[in-house]
């Protein structure tokens, strides 16, 4: 009960229902793991072991949160075939920028999954009894009755193994200790960081608070009336094609987008206080055919306030 307790308190602590969501199901995910899976081999793998359950879990979610965004894979495709005249710093910059806002949103589950397994304290006890450096060993030995004999032991304190029972719990009660005021920290920093970057975002926010939750709500409602859209025309310009091919008839006239219109709506959406789009898709309805004509692709890279986020992603974030 104590584990789901840890669990509970991150879920709660996060400001976003999504993020708290996020947190509750990847340290779920971590406690399951550490029941069933995790075995520490109590031997000169333990640091390797440890450091793999306590990290590498950490960057699968990372990168899966890179693999799911809409708004990364918006920004890379054609992103190299881009034959602007723009300098490659500038393009490069706005591409980091892009990074960065993406980043505070991925970092929300491995951080999840590091600062519950710190609070669990099985894979850093793990981990720390196979550091192989004198001075550590010492310093963690330092209550035992015989320092030789324990930093002998220690790899196989995590398994119940050791000549004094004193010792091996002196030494394990340290650790937990140690990975605890880790985790602990972690979260701290995780929590004042999103505060930071909130208060940052909503200061320098070039539209006001009624604004830019209908802002929110076109963004989310656009994106699902795209993809409902998409998928009514791909299904009509499908059956059309499939019926003239086996009917040997020629094809009813379906209007289909150019590619130069879905380029125009695929860019990021770069704000400007002078106009009052919502949208790339807006932008291209509002201005029509000529004036879209010279609307350039350079505008494709987000240089947004971070405010301004969830217009590329059909979603909420800061």
């Amino acid at each position: 009960m104590d584990k789901f307790n840890a669990v509970l308190k991150i879920a709660n602590k996060q400001t976003n229902l999504g993020f708290g969501l996020v947190s509750l199901l990847t340290a779920g995910g971590e406690q399951i793991f550490s029941s069933v899976l995790f075995r520490c081999p109590c031997n000169e793998l333990n640091f390797l072991y440890g450091m793999v359950f306590l990290l590498v879990p950490a960057l699968a979610l990372l990168l899966l949160a890179y693999i799911l965004s809409k708004k990364m894979w918006k920004m890379m495709t054609g992103f190299c075939q881009d034959g602007t005249n723009i300098c490659c710093w500038k393009r490069m910059l706005h591409f980091l920028k892009i990074i960065f806002q993406i980043s505070t949103t991925a970092l929300v589950a491995p951080s999840s999954w590091i600062a519950v397994a710190l609070l669990n304290g099985n894979y850093f006890e793990c981990a720390m009894t196979g550091v192989n450096v004198s001075y550590y060993s010492e310093r963690l030995c330092g209550s035992a009755n015989s320092l030789v004999e324990c930093r002998k032991d220690v790899p196989t304190y995590p398994c119940g193994g050791g000549s004094s029972g004193n010792d091996r719990e002196a030494v394990l009660l340290t650790l937990r200790a140690h990975s605890q005021i880790l985790g602990w920290l972690l979260i701290a920093f995780v929590m004042l960081s999103n505060l930071l970057l909130t208060c940052l975002a909503r200061c320098s926010s070039p539209v006001s608070y009624l604004q830019l939750k209908f802002w929110k709500v076109y963004s989310q409602e656009e994106s699902n009336l795209m993809d409902s859209y998409t998928s009514i025309h791909a299904k009509e310009l499908a059956e059309r094609n499939i019926e003239s091919f086996f009917k040997q008839t020629s094809p009813q006239h379906i209007i289909t987008p150019s590619n130069k219109d879905w380029e125009k709506i695929s860019t990021l959406y770069k704000f400007s206080t002078k106009d009052h789009y919502y949208s790339t898709l807006h932008k291209y309805v509002e201005t029509g055919m000529m004036r879209m004509a010279s609307f350039k692709s350079a505008e494709s890279p987000s240089d947004n306030p971070a405010v301004l986020n969830f217009v590329d992603e059909g979603g909420m974030c800061l």
